[in-house]
């Protein structure tokens, strides 16, 4: 593998990592509502295939790469909402009517502690993708994968 496509696999995967732990919505929404699982589900199927357009990659492998992002998923909601339960304890620490130093930063330490799971899961699925795949069928691949839009657009 040449410097090139170790550097943008990495970045793949660092970008990757950033959006699964930043924006990650496992079946929940913003606004509180949640996603159907199903079209949730639907939507990696997509993805992994737009992302894999015009390269020689068998059904096999899609979904090979399909089940392991899957997992990823099914694995990461309930981090998403032990983050949710934290930004919630860190607001009710820092509306109490004492500050309580030692209380925000273990939610503090507790969230830190979530993202980087999160993000370990997340780097780890999109490794296992890429083994499945010849070096230009993963370059392909993450580049596809990396451009994905996280929420509304802007502009």
């Amino acid at each position: 593998m040449t410097n090139l496509s170790i550097k943008t696999v990495m970045a793949a995967l660092l970008a990757g990592s950033l959006a699964a732990t930043a924006s990650l919505p496992a079946f929940a929404r913003a606004d509180g509502g949640s996603v159907d699982p199903a079209k949730f589900q639907q939507g990696i199927e997509k993805r992994v295939d737009k992302a894999l357009n015009g390269t020689d990659a068998t059904q096999d492998q899609k979904k090979q790469i399909v089940g392991i992002l899957k997992a990823a998923f099914t694995d990461l909601k309930p981090l998403h909402t032990l983050r949710k339960e934290n930004r919630a304890a860190m607001r009710a620490a820092l509306e109490a009517p004492t500050i309580d130093p030692a209380k925000i930063e273990q939610i503090r330490l507790s969230d830190m502690k979530i993202a980087d799971d999160s993000s370990k899961r997340f780097t780890k699925a999109l490794t296992d993708a890429g083994n499945v795949l010849n070096a230009n069928q993963r370059q392909a691949f993450f580049k596809t994968w990396s451009e994905h839009k996280h929420g509304p657009k802007k502009g």
